[in-house]
């Protein structure tokens, strides 16, 4: 038997390791760690005259997370049993990106079309391009959602929701 991941048995390449990732997310932790550990000390992580002071048990807590990510930095590194498996390969990371990038694109266009616009670029967009629907029915169905959505909100909740720079909606008086 093979410990092979089976997209290293297909033949597509390895982007990172389990070993590379655990290494990355146990320095991570450590850098969090130790800024708790910092805050708690300029805190007062000591023992006053009432008690323990403001910092003296996040100290405790930021010293238990630094020793823990040293723990699996060293785990990941130097143990007998460090896993090579595969994290993520290309393909992988190709479907992880394909909703990736256009999420990040949905908000930049939150602050300048706003929330209704935005949305209802992203939902027929999304079902056209990765869903594969017909586009008539993708923009059918974005502007329905987001008109729900705005009467919702606008209209009935009366909870203003951000409009954009560009304010395409200020025609409608909101």
């Amino acid at each position: 038997m093979t410990d092979k991941h089976p997209s290293e048995a297909a033949g597509s390449p390895v982007l990172a390791r389990n070993c590379s990732v655990d290494t990355v997310v146990a320095a991570i932790l450590f850098v969090f760690g130790a800024v708790v550990v910092f805050e708690a000390r300029r805190l007062g992580a000591g023992w006053t005259s009432d008690g323990p002071g403001a910092g003296y048990f996040p100290f405790y807590i930021g010293l238990i997370i630094c020793i823990s990510a040293l723990g699996v930095a060293w785990q990941a590194r130097s143990a007998k049993t460090r896993d090579e498996g595969a994290f993520v390969d290309r393909e992988q990371m190709g479907r992880v990106l394909s909703v990736l990038l256009p999420a990040l694109i949905y908000v930049f266009a939150i602050w300048i079309l706003g929330i209704y616009v935005a949305s209802a670029l992203y939902i027929a967009l999304f079902m056209i391009i990765l869903g594969k629907y017909p586009p008539i029915k993708s923009v059918v169905l974005a502007i329905i959602v987001n008109a729900v959505f705005f009467m919702m909100f606008e209209v009935w909740f009366k909870v203003p929701l951000y409009k954009g720079l560009l304010e395409p909606l200020s025609f409608l008086g909101y």
